[in-house]
């Protein structure tokens, strides 16, 4: 597993840095700031880190404690504009930037394909709930990352989807045709192949779960993506990145051919 920290920080990080400048300073240790605010020294650690957004009202204990004299409040606010969790701009910063992306989903729509009320579906289905402005933060940011698709030079990105991820019906029914008929428009670009597993595949490459990979800038090097219930990491070593390219080809060989799986999202939004 590769955690190497890219020099473009986002507002998590930006604030992480502040947080730590500022306290530091003051002479105030993580544990000390962890028992003002109600955090562990660990949290504490993870919020310095970038990989753990402030909430609640840490950042006004913080911000008196550590003298930062509103330093913190005012970066505070850019890290919730941003829209962006944390623990993502990592990913966010190879995937702007990467010259083939391919991803394997099977519970939801992936976030470069979602429409903007699907998007705000999922994110109002988060657990625990998100503040309405993190909400809409969040839709905006998911949006503005399909501008990958056309910016040059152009990425190849393809998909492989489980019909479950296109048939589960969050927001309502006619949110998730409008979202079906948006991933055939996107389904018609010269750099965009989507293909959808049969349902009762006799075989199938992608039991351990959903995963992206990525081809860096300039085909550098590759990365694979990963989510979880436990945590989020890259794979950038072999022989695990070339595992689970392998098992990405042949999930897309089990799948059905872009052109069977346009007939086949047609159908389901027809049957919506």
């Amino acid at each position: 597993m590769n955690n190497e920290k890219k020099k473009a920080p986002g507002a998590s990080k930006a604030f992480g840095v502040l947080l730590r400048f500022h306290r530091e300073r003051a002479r105030v240790s993580q544990e000390a700031l962890g028992l003002k605010t109600g955090y562990s020294k660990s949290q504490v650690a993870m919020i310095e880190r970038g990989e753990r957004r402030a909430k609640g009202s840490f950042v006004d204990i913080a911000d008196e404690l550590t003298g930062a004299q509103g330093a913190l409040l005012a970066v505070a606010e850019e890290v919730t504009a941003s829209g962006i969790a944390a623990w993502f701009e990592d990913y966010l910063w190879e995937e702007a930037r990467a010259a083939d992306i391919h991803w394997y989903e099977n519970h939801l729509i992936p976030g470069l394909l979602q429409t903007d009320d699907y998007a705000r579906a999922v994110f109002n289905s988060a657990v625990p709930p998100l503040e309405d402005e993190e909400i809409e933060a969040g839709v905006a940011a998911r949006i503005k990352r399909q501008e990958l698709f056309f910016r040059k030079p152009q990425p190849l990105v393809t998909f492989v989807l489980e019909k479950a991820a296109l048939t589960k019906p969050l927001g309502g029914e006619d949110i998730l045709r409008k979202n079906l008929l948006h991933i055939l428009d996107m389904a018609k670009l010269r750099n965009v192949e989507i293909q959808v597993m049969p349902e009762n595949p006799r075989t199938h490459a992608g039991l351990s779960g959903p995963f992206i990979l990525i081809e860096t800038e300039e085909r550098r090097s590759q990365l694979v993506y990963v989510e979880g219930q436990g945590g989020r990491y890259f794979l950038s070593e072999q022989p695990d990145v070339g595992d689970v390219f392998a098992r990405y080809s042949a999930l897309r060989a089990q799948a059905y051919t872009p052109e069977e799986s346009v007939r086949r999202i047609e159908q389901a939004a027809r049957e919506l």
